[in-house]
């Protein structure tokens, strides 16, 4: 007798990573069969993604981009999905975070009456128009979930606050930490040419630089930029890798900034492993990535976060990272006070990762499989101590 599907639907590399563990452990658990569905936002970027896990789309979607707006993407793909899921009903969906492909499943499934499940559920920034427009997003999925699993502590509370009730949520931890953990052992090497290249010349400390969502673009990049421009100079034994935005105006935009500019290597989007283990070889990184603010404790890695809230605060209350928005004069601060101390980066992580303790997925696969009547709930991820999450890290 085949098993009953799941389908997890992710759209972007951040969604696909965080879900490659959690079709990993489905398999290992043997009650569900995941089916990977790729949405169609970057289905480039997806399959790469999941790559690194040796995995691949079970589904595609085939998504025609004309205006480009949020309004054509979330149309196109509602649309979509309710014909496959007319047809091939799964017995639940599971959807990642925050984005327009996550906002498409959760309404799509809840629809046809499918119980969905938010996987990295209760983010909250308090406002909605920043992030935008990922807070509203996340907000509209909380309504329609039949599951909510929380990366944090902290998380589980925003949803209790928005009356949730309590037995549909549960702390899991984020599975990035699964993920990265994971694929950084591997120590896999370089498949990006120009990384490789740049890192097997480099001899100074590593800064990691990524500035991806949309509230950067910009006045904010460019502002961003003329920082990166500034530490670089100040700076003689520091080496920069910048992987931009796949946007044509954003990779230009970054091109005309750090053209020619020595030590600075700038890459198209990065294979998840090469990203990895630039992360882990880090002295410090400059993000706005939620999901990099997850994994560098993980490599003892601090981040300064290029934004001016961000809903990952347990990073910022564990003192792993702090906001430093666009301004310039901020981040070459922040960033000179840490490559002036060696100390005072250490301590900036000294008690490692807030975001979980590598058993994610295995607690996301065992409550789906709870949600639909096939095995006993899990217990909720421990709360770690300090020294504990550095031991797990």
């Amino acid at each position: 007798m085949s098993l009953r599907e799941v389908h997890l639907i992710g759209g972007t590399r951040p969604e696909a990573v965080k879900l490659a563990p959690v079709a990993l452990a489905f398999r290992e658990a043997g009650l569900l069969t995941p089916i990977l569905l790729a949405s169609g936002q970057h289905p480039t970027m997806v399959t790469q993604a999941l790559a690194a896990f040796d995995l691949a789309p079970d589904i595609t979607l085939t998504v025609e981009r004309a205006s480009g707006t949020q309004a054509e993407l979330l149309t196109a793909m509602i649309q979509q999905l309710d014909e496959l899921w007319s047809v091939r009903t799964p017995a639940a969906v599971i959807v990642q975070g925050d984005t327009t492909t996550s906002l498409a499943g959760a309404l799509a499934a809840f629809w046809r009456r499918i119980p969905v499940v938010h996987l990295e559920a209760g983010l909250r920034s308090g406002d909605l128009e920043s992030p935008f427009p990922e807070e509203g997003n996340r907000r509209l999925v909380a309504q329609v979930a039949a599951l909510h699993l929380a990366p944090t502590p902290l998380a589980a509370m925003n949803l209790l606050d928005e009356k949730i009730p309590a037995g549909d949520v549960l702390v899991t931890g984020n599975t990035v930490v699964d993920a990265t953990l994971a694929v950084a052992a591997r120590k896999l090497p370089y498949e990006n040419p120009a990384v490789a290249a740049a890192r097997a010349a480099a001899t100074g400390r590593l800064v990691l630089v990524t500035a991806h969502r949309r509230e950067s673009w910009g006045e904010p990049l460019d502002r961003i930029l003329s920082a990166v421009k500034e530490l670089i100079a100040r700076y003689p034994d520091i080496d920069v890798v910048l992987p931009s935005h796949p946007n044509p105006a954003v990779r230009a935009q970054v091109d005309a900034a750090l053209a020619g500019v020595e030590r600075v290597t700038v890459t198209d989007p990065l294979p998840y492993p090469d990203l990895a283990r630039l992360l882990s070889e880090a002295y410090l990184v400059l993000t706005d990535s939620g999901g990099i603010q997850e994994e560098a404790p993980s490599f003892g890695v601090p981040a300064l976060v290029l934004r001016d809230v961000t809903e990952r605060v347990e990073s910022l209350h564990a003192g792993c990272a702090k906001l430093v928005g666009s301004d310039p004069g901020m981040i070459v601060t922040e960033a000179a006070a840490l490559l002036d101390s060696r100390v005072r980066r250490d301590a900036m992580t000294a008690g490692g990762n807030p975001y979980g303790d590598g058993h994610a997925a295995e607690r996301t696969a065992q409550a789906t499989a709870a949600l639909l009547g096939l095995a006993t709930a899990p217990e909720a991820m421990p709360v770690l101590q300090p020294a504990e999450i550095g031991a797990v890290a």
